[in-house]
C-alpha cells in the first residue's frame, strides 16, 4: 500500500521556522530542580559549570546563595565569579557587567529572588530571561517551593510559606530540566532530628516533595514534547501507560499511599489498583482498619482486589505480572537502617522478584 504523505500547512511551517530561528538567536536554559533544601542542586549546577569550563567554554557565576557549603566553596574557587552589586542596600546580580562581559554560559542560583527598585528587572528569573534573549546560555537552580503554582501544595506539607516565587510558565520554557533526585532516606542523616517519630514524619514529607518534583519535571517534558509536535505538525496520541498497584494492610498508612498512587495515575493517564492479601482471621481492630483503608481506595476510584495466597509476596508478584503493573507501592517501618532493608525480608524479596516493575517503599 502506498503511504500517504501529508503536506504541512503554512501555519505549521511558520511555527517550525520561528522555533528554529529562536533556537539560533536565544541562549539555552538548563535548570537543576530540587525538592528540598540541601539536596545538592547548587553543587550540581556549579559542577556542570566546572565541567563546561574545563572543556573550554566561557563560564561565569552570576549569583550563588550564601552561606555556601564547603563543597560549593571549593567549586567557586575554580570558576570566574561576577560579584553581586549593592543596590539600595540589597545585593543583586550585576546584570550590566554580565551583559557587557557576555560569557557563553552564566550560572544563576536563587531564581525566585526579587530585585529592589531601580533594577533592570523586577525579579531574578526575569534577569535570566534577559540573558537568554541576549544569547547567553544559563544554568540555574531552584526548589519546588519557589514555583508559584506549586507553592500552596508544598506549604501544606512543610508548613513553610515563601513570598518570592517563579511562574511555572518560565520553567516550561527550559531546554532541559534535571531533578536533583537524592533519595529521601539519604536526607534523614542531615535533618537534625534525633527522634524516630520525627524522622518518620520527615521521611514522609521528603517523599511527598520528591514526588511533586518528579511529576513537575515530567510536566515540563510533556510541554516540550507537545510544543515540538505542534511545531512540526505531528499528531500526538496518549493511552494508558502506567498501572500502579498499592498494597495495603490493616496497619498501612493507606491514605498517603493511595493519594500518591492516584496523583501518579491521573498524571500519566494510568490505572490505579489497590490490593490486600488475605491472611487468616483478623481481630476486630484490624478488620475495622482494613475496611477503612478499602473504603478509602474505593472513594479514590481505584480497582480494589483481594488476593489469596499463603505467601503474600508471591501473591503480589503473580498478580502484578498478570495485570501488567508498572509500579508497586508498599509500606515499610523505619526501625532499621535503609541500606540494610534490601538484604532480606519481605520488601527485599518483592524488589528482587519485581523484574522490571518499579517498587516504591513508603515509610510507615
Amino acid at each position: 500500500m502506498t503511504p500517504v504523505i501529508r503536506r504541512r500547512t503554512p501555519e505549521e511551517l511558520l511555527l517550525q521556522a520561528q522555533a528554529e530561528e529562536a533556537r539560533e538567536t536565544r541562549g539555552r536554559l538548563k535548570i537543576f530542580l530540587g525538592y528540598a533544601s540541601g539536596v545538592g542542586k547548587s553543587f550540581r549546577m556549579l559542577d556542570e559549570g566546572r565541567r563546561r569550563a574545563e572543556r573550554g567554554q566561557d563560564v561565569v557565576v552570576g549569583s550563588i546563595q550564601l552561606p555556601a557549603s564547603p563543597d560549593v566553596e571549593t567549586l567557586l574557587k575554580r570558576l570566574e565569579v561576577i560579584p553581586l552589586r549593592s543596590l539600595g542596600g540589597v545585593e543583586v546580580m550585576d546584570m550590566p557587567t554580565i551583559l557587557k562581559r557576555h560569557p557563553r554560559v552564566c550560572l544563576v542560583d536563587g531564581l525566585a529572588w526579587d530585585n529592589p527598585p531601580g533594577s533592570m528587572n523586577p525579579s531574578r528569573w526575569q534577569d535570566v530571561r534577559q540573558l537568554l534573549d541576549s544569547d547567553i546560555a544559563v544554568i540555574a537552580s531552584i526548589n519546588i517551593q519557589y514555583i508559584s503554582e506549586l507553592q500552596s501544595q508544598v506549604e501544606k506539607i512543610t508548613g513553610k510559606h515563601v513570598a518570592q516565587t517563579v511562574p511555572q510558565s518560565f520553567l516550561y520554557g527550559a531546554d532541559e530540566i534535571v531533578v536533583v533526585d537524592a533519595p529521601p532516606e539519604m536526607c534523614l542523616d542531615h535533618s537534625g532530628h534525633g527522634i524516630a517519630g520525627d524522622q518518620g514524619k520527615l521521611a514522609r514529607q521528603l517523599s511527598e516533595l520528591r514526588e511533586i518534583a518528579l511529576l513537575f519535571a515530567a510536566d515540563v517534558v510533556d510541554h516540550q514534547l507537545e510544543s515540538y509536535l505542534k511545531q512540526n505538525g505531528i499528531a500526538a496520541s496518549f493511552g494508558t501507560q502506567e498501572r500502579i498497584l498499592v498494597c495495603i494492610t490493616p496497619r498501612t498508612s493507606a491514605k498517603a499511599m493511595i493519594d500518591s498512587g492516584k496523583r501518579n495515575a491521573d498524571r500519566f493517564h494510568g490505572e490505579l489498583i489497590v490490593a490486600h492479601v488475605r491472611q487468616g482471621q483478623l481481630d476486630p481492630e484490624d478488620r475495622a482498619a482494613l475496611d477503612r483503608n478499602l473504603e478509602m481506595a474505593h472513594n479514590a476510584g481505584a480497582d480494589v482486589e483481594i488476593l489469596e495466597g499463603d505467601d503474600p509476596i508471591e501473591a503480589i508478584l503473580e498478580f502484578a505480572h498478570e495485570r501488567g503493573v508498572t509500579q508497586v507501592f508498599v509500606g515499610h517501618g523505619l526501625e532499621s537502617k535503609w541500606w540494610h532493608r534490601w538484604t532480606g525480608g519481605p520488601v527485599g524479596r518483592l524488589i528482587r522478584g519485581a523484574q522490571g516493575i518499579d517498587v516504591r517503599v513508603f515509610p510507615q
